[in-house]
């Protein structure tokens, strides 16, 4: 009888060092991550913060300035026995001007081993698209779903998303993320997912990757990520000397008054017990906040609100001299 567990399938993904530079600008800097295989990672950040870059790099649509890129143990670039295995969607995917969705459709098994024509049928019933209409004269919700069908029927053994769901409504991009779960469970792959939408996708997600002007600044499990943040409210000396004792990593931090507002990142079990017996108010945030303060934006009232003491209309003051 064996008794050993399996070794841990290897990663779809792993980047060592990447750097891309287009001329004088670096879009990617030393970049290393790694995505695991079976797996639904979301790769989130700021516009322009290269990510739509590093997968043109990871399907073999541009090539490192210098570095190593691995996609299923293989370099992508000019690998036919690689890309055949990768869907990529995005936002702006083109097609013949003469073309219908019913084309599209057609011609997929052309390029994807495992087409599910009949799941693309459904697909396209429930996003209500009209496959006798020009590629030309669909509306950018209707061109979006053209994507997300060909994303998910496709069930490439990897498949990236980038931001192709933008010109859903709500109750389409709803579809797509049940469709996708449904999917994802019966015929098991490797799907990263490249959205500025994270709040929405934020339940789906198993790995996050966030990158920021070309560099990766958080490359964790999702669980590991959901509750190490947290909003933490008090007088001014009881947070001073809260941040002082336990040297937690402040992102930002909000004052009002003689009360203070911290988000801090770093939050276990003993910080939360400290925080309740020094008599401060804790509250998780989001993955979004968490993810807004990494990268140096501000979040809108709605997303701020669980910092305990900001109302519409009330002033806030910040010590980073911004008038929120």
């Amino acid at each position: 009888m064996n008794n050993h567990t399996p070794p841990p399938a290897d990663p779809a993904i792993e980047v060592r060092g990447l750097t891309k530079r287009f001329g004088s600008m670096t879009a990617l800097d030393d970049v290393s991550v790694t995505i695991p295989a079976g797996s639904i990672t979301g790769l989130l950040g700021r516009n322009g913060a290269g990510k739509t870059t590093l997968m043109h790099v990871l399907t073999g649509q541009d090539f490192p300035s210098s570095g190593h890129v691995r996609v299923f143990g293989q370099t992508p670039g000019e690998n036919a026995a690689v890309l055949q295995r990768i869907s990529f969607v995005k936002e702006s995917q083109r097609y013949p001007d003469n073309f219908k969705p019913k084309h599209v459709l057609r011609t997929a098994p052309w390029f994807f081993e495992n087409w599910d024509a009949e799941f693309a049928g459904r697909l396209a019933d429930d996003f209500r698209l009209p496959l006798n209409r020009g590629i030309k004269k669909l509306s950018r919700g209707q061109l979006s779903a053209v994507g997300v069908i060909v994303g998910l029927a496709s069930r490439a053994p990897l498949t990236f998303f980038d931001e192709p769901y933008l010109g859903l409504d709500a109750v389409a991009r709803q579809i797509f993320y049940d469709r996708l779960l449904a999917d994802y469970a019966e015929f098991p792959r490797t799907v990263v997912l490249s959205t500025h939408l994270i709040d929405e996708v934020a339940n789906l997600l198993e790995h996050v990757i966030v990158i920021d002007q070309g560099r990766i600044v958080l490359d964790a499990p999702a669980d590991e990520l959901r509750g190490r943040a947290a909003s933490i409210v008090g007088s001014k000396p009881d947070i001073d000397a809260f941040v002082a004792r336990r040297r937690v990593e402040v992102l930002h931090r909000e004052e009002l008054g003689r009360t203070a507002s911290v988000l801090v990142d770093g939050v276990d079990d003993s910080v939360r017990t400290d925080a309740v017996n020094a008599g401060l108010e804790l509250t998780p945030v989001s993955l979004q906040q968490l993810i807004v303060r990494r990268t140096g934006g501000a979040l809108g009232a709605a997303d701020a609100a669980p910092s305990g003491f900001t109302t519409a209309g009330s002033p806030r003051r910040s010590r980073e001299g911004a008038s929120r």
